[in-house]
């Protein structure tokens, strides 16, 4: 068990590894991409083309997915049968072979984690956080999943059943937060603000409205 100093976890918007100094595996990968340019292994348009891909990436692409779920009953109806084809109902392009949507209810709160690595909707999350793929969360939330909840400041009454869902390789997950109170008549646009990558996680609530 992890004392709460091994389980600090990073606050959210603190960047990620990517995002830090010009590191050896960074020349190395400079190094192999031009190597297989050269090669002709691959080309510089594939590549700009993957990199175009890669910048759609991001939060804001899970969370066009939860306000729309929040706004349309046929739209949150094949959410709940088929997440998959809900992603690409608006255009996403996932690359897993299995997309599951967890609805957070009053009764039922759903938290996501890898425990072997850092299997991650990347497409529509963007990248990992790194307290995701911390060996100290991946086994901490597995075991005590509201005390894990509690370092994130959510704390949900004993009322509320806490499920823990394991990513895998060929299977992602998707949790769809509760929509906030007050946001009636609200457009799907306005309501994607609210949504945040580490709600999407199941670590903390969509962000509650603020009011005018």
């Amino acid at each position: 068990m992890h004392d709460h100093a091994d389980h600090h976890h990073p606050h959210p918007n603190q960047p990620d590894e990517e995002d830090g100094p010009f590191t050896e595996f960074r020349f190395l990968e400079i190094a192999l991409r031009e190597l297989l340019i050269e090669k002709k292994v691959i080309s510089q348009e594939e590549l700009h083309h993957t990199y175009e891909i890669m910048d759609r990436r991001g939060p804001h692409n899970g969370a066009r997915m939860v306000a729309k779920a929040w706004c349309d009953p046929d739209y949150l109806s094949l959410i709940r049968t088929d997440a998959t084809e809900a992603a690409k109902a608006i255009g996403l392009e996932p690359t897993w072979l299995n997309l599951i949507a967890l609805e957070n209810t009053q009764n039922v709160h759903n938290v996501v984690v890898c425990t072997l690595c850092s299997c991650y909707p990347w497409p529509l999350l963007g990248l990992p956080p790194d307290w995701y793929k911390s060996r100290a969360y991946r086994s901490e939330v597995v075991r005590n999943p509201r005390k894990v909840l509690a370092e994130f400041g959510t704390k949900l009454p004993d009322t509320t059943e806490v499920r823990v869902h394991d990513s895998s390789a060929d299977m992602r997950y998707l949790v769809v937060p509760q929509r906030p109170a007050g946001t009636d008549g609200w457009s799907e646009e306005k309501l994607a603000a609210l949504v945040t990558r580490d709600s999407m996680i199941g670590v903390v609530p969509a962000s509650p409205a603020q009011k005018c």
